[in-house]
């Protein structure tokens, strides 16, 4: 059976940008069919209309409010699609693009990827594989200045997918060639 992979990238750079060759080498590896999401032309933020849209019980939804999440639906309809979700984060002033926190944004609806429950919330996507390339240009991935890496766990947590694996090229500006070296070798050892 042909796994299904999201390949999300969120870096502003075309030329030149390490995540977005580190998830091309993922997808890559992994192999399946892929849905494409590149978040280079920004995702909208959510906005007072939006929030008031979700919150209204969908059979109750009028056409504006379908419209305003129509989107947020097509985002929500690509993660529940994929198997797998491959992104590329490059760590901007040590947390995630803008961009990618407005597709987070987008994707985290209670109903559809989380619900509460009296013990908290619960993730709906469970049995989905996460595979996050970061790039760093001085931050180390799992220190104490790295903010991107445990609130992408948490959030694929949060919304179910508990199976997430770090590929990471940091503190690049220190040892470019290093990091490059470091972030292939982890590639290699990930399993199909």
């Amino acid at each position: 059976m042909t796994q299904t992979i999201l390949h999300i990238d969120a870096s502003a750079r075309f030329a030149g940008s390490t995540t977005r060759q580190l998830t091309a080498s993922i997808v890559d590896k992994l192999g399946g069919t892929v849905i494409r999401r590149d978040l280079s032309e920004a995702v909208p933020q959510i906005t007072e209309a939006w929030v008031s849209a979700n919150f209204t019980p969908a059979d109750q939804r009028n056409p504006a409010q379908k419209d305003t999440l129509a989107l947020s639906d097509t985002l929500v309809q690509e993660v529940t699609a994929a198997d797998v979700l491959v992104i590329g984060v490059p760590v901007y002033n040590f947390g995630v693009p803008a961009a990618l926190k407005a597709w987070i944004d987008q994707i985290a609806r209670a109903g559809l990827t989380f619900k509460y429950t009296e013990n908290g919330p619960v993730g709906l996507l469970e049995g989905k594989r996460a595979v996050i390339a970061l790039a760093t240009g001085g931050t180390e991935v799992g220190s104490e200045i790295d903010f991107a890496s445990g609130y992408l766990r948490h959030i694929m947590g949060f919304i179910g997918i508990t199976d997430v694996e770090i590929v990471a090229a940091d503190r690049l500006m220190a040892d470019a060639d290093k990091a490059m070296a470091d972030a292939t070798a982890q590639i290699a050892a990930l399993a199909a």
